[in-house]
């Protein structure tokens, strides 16, 4: 086996590599995509942390690579999905870096209360700067935060140790999870009108970006403040600096960037109301330490062992077991990540798994599902952790094996329930991965494809009006899949073969007889 290093992998990780008798090459941060490709070409494991991106396109002719591992929690510079697409496991060790980041929080917290680097700076350059430095003392304060994971949660707990008043808002938590917990959950509006200072605790997806956009930010609190110790791109770093110009808010402490590492000639950098850090959030060597090792342990065993461990695109699963359930799992994917856009805060999941389960290991499918049904939106759940953040998130999942399978050899059915809504899902490997049922209407699609989702009036014209808008935006039905629901209307699955624009979505909405239409 050999072993692609780069970045910076803490030495006692490696020595655990070398000890299982791989050959580890270690290399500095490989920035240029095409290098990066040429260098996979006959690399087994390649291991990062934050500077080595990996896009969809380094993967095209990696035959070899195995496992992408990143010594760290967060994967959005790696392309999971096409990794996944191709048979390569994606590692994480989420857990390793959890404290570092939190105190770094913690940190940023007092140096903006203190003014500690402008203090720092004057006195090294020769000045005895207190006038203009007065701080404010944190004892009493209102800290919003916004994400309560791992690290959130650990920043809500600390800070509440030295005195202050925490409530927070999580996107992906949903709202009957208000309550439930040590820390106050409150809207997203409604906690950046309250807070005295915001920081923020969630990985970068679209939703998540510019979630502190110009808007909102001019909806907190006159005088506020801002830590992201997160991820770049969760603020609008040009609307930040207007607002700190302007005096709206106090100040913002950033150790992360849209654009990193930050410019020389970026604004961020000669602005007096800034606190700037370049990442550093799990940079400590105790943190290094313990993410390499955590990662490299995992990695051995999944390749001497076929067992699965800190997998964000892969089950926990034994090597006996994997041979059964393997075929399952891109469904069990594609139909939680379905269930997602269907119901986006679920309350209760049930899944049935119906016919012939005697040989069926069904708990890593059940994992691995609501891992996809929690995931898509955060990127902080895996399978190994699903259950766990399902109870966290006021998630009730509850499982059934046996029973009729309807005619299918096996059936596997899945209600998602939210507030004040429910949805059955109905799949089968049967004539391969595919929906049969959907609330009941017998439709059927491969919820692996991209796929167009149309409640409309059930009356003549309709399915010629959609497939006349789709084709003159250049877009091929693939399938076709509709079902009468017997009260006027109809549910249609449209398969496409790509995906659908917003603005092409909207002018097929407004056709007529169509009353829903959803890229799914």
């Amino acid at each position: 086996m050999k072993v692609l290093a780069c970045d910076g992998i803490h030495e006692d990780g490696l020595a655990l590599l070398r000890d299982a008798g791989w050959e580890v090459v270690v290399s500095d941060p490989i920035k240029d995509p095409a290098e990066l490709a040429r260098a996979l070409g006959d690399v087994d494991v390649l291991l990062v942390r934050s500077a080595t991106r990996v896009p969809a396109d380094v993967l095209d002719d990696a035959g070899r690579l195995r496992v992408i591992g990143r010594a760290g929690a967060g994967v959005d510079t790696i392309d999971v999905d096409a990794a996944t697409r191709r048979g390569i496991a994606v590692m994480n060790a989420p857990d390793g870096n959890t404290l570092a980041a939190a105190e770094h929080a913690i940190s940023l917290l007092f140096a903006l209360a203190r003014h500690i680097p402008r203090a720092d700076a004057g006195m090294k350059a020769g000045q005895w700067p207190k006038a203009g430095l007065t701080g404010f003392e944190l004892e009493g304060k209102k800290l919003g935060v916004i994400g309560l994971g791992r690290i959130g949660g650990t920043v809500a707990r600390k800070a509440a140790g030295i005195g202050m008043e925490v409530a927070a808002f999580d996107p992906f938590l949903p709202p009957s999870a208000a309550g439930k917990g040590s820390v106050a959950l409150k809207p997203l509006d409604e906690l950046l009108a309250w807070a005295d200072i915001v920081t923020l605790h969630v990985p970068r997806t679209k939703e998540t970006t510019h979630l502190l956009s110009e808007e909102r930010m001019r909806a907190m609190k006159p005088g506020a403040y801002i830590i992201n110790a997160a991820r770049g791109g969760l603020v609008d770093e040009a609307a930040l600096l207007r607002l700190l110009d302007e005096g709206h808010l106090a100040g913002a402490a950033l150790d992360t960037f849209a654009t990193e590492p930050l410019p020389e000639d970026s604004s961020l950098r000669a602005h007096p109301k800034l606190v700037l850090t370049p990442h550093l959030g799990a940079s400590t060597g105790e943190a290094q330490q313990a993410v390499s090792t955590i990662l490299a342990r995992q990695i051995i065993d999944f390749i001497a062992t076929g067992a699965v461990a800190g997998c964000v695109n892969l089950p926990p699963l034994t090597a006996e077991a994997a041979r059964e359930v393997g075929p399952w799992m891109p469904l069990m994917s594609a139909l939680g990540r379905l269930a997602a856009r269907l119901v986006p805060a679920p309350t209760r999941l049930h899944v049935t798994y119906a016919g012939r389960t005697e040989a069926l290991d069904t708990r890593p499918l059940t994992r691995l599902l609501v891992a996809a049904l929690l995931g898509p939106a955060s990127g902080r759940v895996t399978p190994v952790n699903a259950l766990q953040e399902a109870v966290a998130r006021g998630l009730t999942v509850a499982e059934t094996v046996g029973g009729d399978g309807d005619g299918f050899d096996r059936l596997l059915r899945i209600k998602v329930e939210g507030e004040g809504t429910a949805r059955v899902i109905e799949a089968t490997l049967h004539r391969g991965p595919r929906v049969v049922r959907l609330d009941g209407v017998e439709i059927e699609f491969d919820p692996q494809a991209h796929l167009l989702l149309m409640r409309n009036e059930d009356r003549p014209g309709i399915i010629g009006s959609i497939g006349g808008t789709l084709g003159a935006a250049g877009i091929n039905i693939v399938n076709f899949s509709l079902g009468a629901k017997g009260d006027g209307e109809a549910l249609a699955a449209i398969t496409v073969d790509r995906a659908v624009e917003d603005a092409q979505l909207a002018e097929a909405r407004r056709l007529p007889g169509v009353l829903s239409l959803e890229a799914l």
